[in-house]
C-alpha cells in the first residue's frame, strides 16, 4: 500500500522532543545567547513567546528582523540585473548582504538571550537551533498573499523571490550551519513543535546516506491537474485536483525521522547530500553537480484534467548564462497510465515552418487567438510503459487522461510556455506566457522521423535471468541520466549493484517489492513509490512481492570515457 509518511527511526542515542513545553526544557538552563535560525516562513514572534513563557526562566528577546537592511537595500543588493517578469538568476547572495549592520549585544548575565530570525546565526551564540517549515508550507503561503519574503516585510509576497533569490540563500546559508547546529525545531504545526538533537540529527542523517530512504510525497494542484492520486493515493481528498506529485525532488523533499505520527521531525533532504555527499551521490556524481541531487521523479496527473502547456526548457549554455544553473533540465516521460486516446506532444513535425510557430505563438500570447499546437508538434500514443526522452529545448507536453512519472534532472522552475491552450489559473487571470524564452532555446533541428528515432527508443535488453530482465529504456549523449527497468516474475529476485552511483527506483506496475542490501537493511517499496538508494549502498538484491513488477530505475551516466557496467 502507498505509504503517504514514509518514515525512518532517529539513530541510537537521539533525543527527541515534542510540544513546547518539552522543547523548550531543552533550553540551557544557565547564562547564554541562544540563536534560533530559520526560514521566514517561520513564524518567529510566536516561537520567541512560546519559549519564554515555557523556559520558566528570564528570556530577553532579539528579533534580527528589526535590523534587516531597509526593503530598497535588499532589493537593490538581490537585483539580478535581467528585469524579466517571468524568472529571476538564481541569487547568490549570502545572508549577511540582507543586513546592513547586524546587533551585538552583550552576553546575558542572567537568563537567556534569545536571538530569533532567519540571520540570527549571524549574531554571536553559545547555542544554535534551526527552526524549519517544509517550503510547501512556505510556497503555499506566499501563493495565498499570506507568506512573507527574505528582508521585505510588510510587502505582498512574491513566488519568484522565494524560488530564485530567498531559497537559494536560505539554503546555502542552511547547509553550511548543519554540522554545527544544536538542536532542529520542525514548526509545521505551531502547536505542537518537534525538536531533534543536533548530534542525533547528524548521527541519523549518516545512517540514512547508506541506505534506501524515501521522501516524504506530496501533491500541489493546477489548472491542468486530474484526480487520480486523489482516488488512487489518497492525497488531498479536499483538494481541487491532484496535479504535480513530488515523489523526489530533492531542493523541496523531506525525510520524515520519528518514532511515530506523534513525534516525528521532517527534516530536508538536501541535508543528506550536504552532510554527505560522497555517500549519497557517488564520487563522480559529487565532482559534477556538487552537493545538488541531479535527479527528480515527479508525477503528472491528467487523468480527468487537461493537457499540460506546450513548452521546452531552457538549453545548457542558456540556463547557466541566464539563469545560473550549473546544468540544465532535461526530462522524460514514462508513461505510468494512460488512457483511451491519451496522447504525448513531443517534438517538432518534419514540416513545421518555425516563423510561423513564432507568430502564432506570439498573437495567441498578445491577442488570446487559439492555436493548434498539432500543426507544428508531433503527438505520439500515451501507450502504458513508454518513455520518451525530451532533452532541453524539445517542445512537450502530456496530454490529458495521463500519469506521467516525469523522470528529469533536479531543475524544476524553468517551463517555458508556448500555449497553454487559453486557459486562467486559479485566480481566472491569464497564465503567464515566457514564449520569448521558449523561442531562444527551440530545438528546430530534430524534427519528424529523428524525434521517434532518438526520443521514442526501443527497450533494449542489458542483461537477463529466470524471471528477469533489465531493459534500457532510453539514453541520449546529450543528457546525463538514462532510464532502464527491471521486469521481475512473481517471487523473482534482481541482484543489481550502484558501483559507486546512487540509483533512484519507482514501481510503475506491480503491488511492490523488497530492497535488500548487502549490509542487511530491508526496505518495502509499493507500487507507485520512489525510493534513493545511495551510491554507499553498493550491491542490493529487488525481490517482487505479491506477483510480477516493473521497476524503473534512473543513474547518472558516466562521465566521457568512464566504463559503465
Amino acid at each position: 500500500m502507498y505509504r503517504l509518511d514514509p518514515r525512518y527511526g532517529p539513530a541510537p542515542g537521539t533525543v527527541m522532543a515534542a510540544g513546547w513545553p518539552a522543547v523548550a526544557a531543552h533550553l540551557p538552563r544557565t547564562p547564554r545567547t541562544v540563536a534560533v535560525e530559520g526560514p521566514p516562513s517561520v513564524d518567529f514572534t510566536r516561537l520567541a513567546a512560546r519559549l519564554a513563557e515555557h523556559h520558566g526562566a528570564p528570556v530577553r528577546t532579539l528579533d534580527v528582523r528589526a535590523h534587516h537592511a531597509p526593503p530598497a537595500t535588499v532589493r537593490r543588493r538581490t537585483d539580478d540585473g535581467t528585469g524579466d517578469p517571468y524568472y529571476r538568476r538564481l541569487a547568490t547572495n549570502p545572508l549577511s548582504d540582507f543586513f546592513d549592520e547586524l546587533p551585538g549585544p552583550p552576553p546575558p548575565s542572567t537568563g537567556l538571550l534569545l536571538v530569533h530570525g532567519p540571520g540570527a546565526s549571524l549574531v554571536p551564540h553559545d547555542v544554535l537551533w534551526y527552526a524549519d517549515v517544509p517550503k510547501r508550507h512556505a510556497e503555499a503561503a506566499v501563493a495565498a498573499g499570506t507568506g512573507r519574503n527574505l528582508g521585505l516585510p510588510g510587502e505582498p509576497p512574491d513566488l519568484r523571490r522565494l524560488f530564485y533569490t530567498d531559497w537559494p540563500v536560505l539554503d546555502r546559508h542552511r547547509d553550511a550551519l548543519a554540522p554545527r547546529v544544536d538542536a532542529w525545531l520542525d514548526v509545521q504545526d505551531p502547536g505542537r513543535p518537534v525538536l531533534l538533537d543536533g548530534d542525533g540529527l547528524r548521527a541519523t542523517l549518516a545512517a540514512l546516506a547508506r541506505r534506501p530512504v524515501r521522501t516524504r510525497p506530496y501533491f500541489n494542484s493546477t489548472p491542468w491537474g486530474g484526480h487520480w492520486a486523489q482516488r488512487e493515493l489518497g492525497f488531498n481528498p479536499q483538494a481541487r485536483n491532484t496535479a504535480l506529485g513530488y515523489e523526489l525532488i530533492a531542493p523541496e523533499a523531506g525525510v520524515l525521522v520519528g518514532t511515530g505520527p506523534d513525534l516525528q521531525a521532517e527534516v530536508p533532504f538536501q541535508l543528506l547530500c550536504a552532510l554527505h555527499p560522497q555517500e549519497v551521490l557517488g564520487a563522480e556524481a559529487h565532482a559534477r553537480f556538487g552537493t545538488s541531487f541531479p535527479i527528480r521523479f515527479d508525477y503528472l496527473d491528467t487523468v480527468g484534467g487537461g493537457n499540460l502547456s506546450v513548452h521546452c526548457h531552457p538549453r545548457e549554455a542558456y540556463m547557466r548564462e541566464r539563469f545560473g544553473w550549473p546544468y540544465t533540465q532535461h526530462e522524460s516521460y514514462y508513461v505510468t497510465l494512460g488512457g483511451p486516446g491519451a496522447r504525448v506532444f513531443l517534438g517538432l513535425r518534419e514540416d513545421a515552418d518555425a516563423e510561423l510557430f513564432r507568430k502564432q505563438v506570439e498573437k495567441s500570447a498578445k491577442d488570446g487567438v487559439p492555436m493548434d499546437p498539432e500543426d507544428h508538434v508531433q503527438t505520439f500514443p500515451a501507450d502504458r510503459g513508454r518513455l520518451f526522452l525530451i532533452p532541453a529545448g524539445t517542445p512537450h507536453a502530456s496530454g490529458a487522461g495521463n500519469v506521467v512519472l516525469e523522470i528529469s534532472a533536479t531543475p524544476y522552475l524553468y517551463s517555458l510556455r508556448f500555449y497553454d491552450w487559453l486557459r486562467p489559473d486559479a485566480d481566472g487571470r491569464p497564465r503567464p506566457l515566457p514564449y520569448e524564452h521558449g523561442l531562444a532555446n527551440l530545438d528546430t533541428e530534430r524534427r519528424g522521423t529523428a524525434v521517434a528515432r532518438d526520443l521514442v527508443q526501443e527497450p533494449r535488453v542489458l542483461r537477463s535471468g529466470p524471471g528477469r530482465r533489465e531493459e534500457l529504456l532510453g539514453a541520449l549523449p546529450e543528457m546525463f541520466y538514462e532510464v532502464r527497468r527491471w521486469c521481475l516474475d512473481a517471487g523473482a529476485v534482481a541482484d543489481d549493484d550502484t558501483a559507486g552511483r546512487f540509483h533512484v527506483l519507482n514501481v510503475v506496475e506491480g503491488a511492490g517489492v523488497e530492497l535488500r542490501t548487502a549490509a542487511g537493511d530491508r526496505h518495502p517499496l509499493a507500487g507507485a513509490e520512489t525510493l534513493t538508494v545511495p551510491a554507499a549502498v553498493g550491491p542490493y538484491r529487488i525481490a517482487a512481492l505479491d506477483g510480477p513488477a516493473r521497476v524503473v530505475k534512473a543513474l547518472v551516466r558516466p562521465a566521457a570515457g568512464a566504463g559503465r557496467p
